[in-house]
């Protein structure tokens, strides 16, 4: 059986969750790299597996998906990993449903929002953030920074309970990208650097790591990036963030 294909970008967050979720399962997979920065999401043949343009995605023989929490729950349900990524127990479940219904327009969009406009837009697009902007995204994260303590950890060790979940997964890798702009998101954040420490442990800090060493690096990679290649998205960018 040939193994799964991924096509993913490690700068992009759901991608990092698809690939941190395959590893530490040890789910075969074929690594097939799309640099969203060199728009290699809009190629020809990467079109035939998305046509949405996006990744992650993946092939498995003639099946293709998108998504990264459809493509999480796939291999879950088809390699059979264990309980606690996607628990049975049916009032754990929905606390992660809750939290993977939540995060699209909460924490995802206000992360993704602060890295463009901290970092992208003015260090690479070389435009002018207004201060504004920038003030209303940094109270936007910070306010979805506070509901993932107060409403989804609590006083939980995890999201679900006792045990990391895809709910922990996917909440981590949205708030480091923020922390890869140079916004120490954990500052004065106890309860949340508890529970990132936790996480961590329970993905393995080697793996951690490796994922987003990309991300980490971003600040040290902008000032060395071909931005040429950026000005094709320069129009779409500024009217959606500015």
């Amino acid at each position: 059986m040939a193994a799964l294909e991924l096509y993913l970008d490690l700068f992009s967050q759901p991608c990092r969750s698809v690939y941190i979720f395959a590893k530490k399962n040890d789910i075969p997979f074929e690594y097939r790299k799309i640099s969203l920065f060199e728009g290699e999401q809009y190629g020809e043949e990467f079109g035939k597996i998305n046509m949405m343009r996006k990744v992650p995605a993946i092939r498995d023989g003639d099946f293709c998906l998108a998504e990264s929490i459809a493509i999480m729950l796939y291999m879950a349900e088809k390699f059979k990993t264990p309980d606690f990524w996607y628990p049975s127990d049916q009032q754990q479940r929905a606390r992660v449903n809750e939290y993977l219904s939540w995060q699209h327009m909460a924490i995802r969009m206000n992360g993704s929002k602060f890295f463009w406009l901290k970092l992208l837009i003015p260090k690479v697009l070389c435009v002018e953030v207004p201060q504004d902007k920038m003030d209303a995204a940094l109270e936007d994260l910070n306010g979805s920074l506070q509901l993932i303590e107060d409403k989804f950890i609590q006083d939980r060790p995890f999201i679900a309970g006792e045990q990391v979940s895809l709910a922990d997964l996917v909440a981590i890798v949205e708030i480091m990208q923020p922390v890869g702009a140079g916004l120490d998101v954990f500052e004065g954040r106890p309860k949340l650097s508890a529970w990132r420490d936790r996480v961590q442990a329970a993905i393995g800090k080697e793996l951690f790591d490796e994922a987003h060493k990309g991300i980490m690096a971003a600040q040290e990679m902008v000032k060395s990036m071909d931005t040429s290649k950026m000005q094709f998205f320069k129009p779409k960018i500024v009217r959606l963030f500015l």
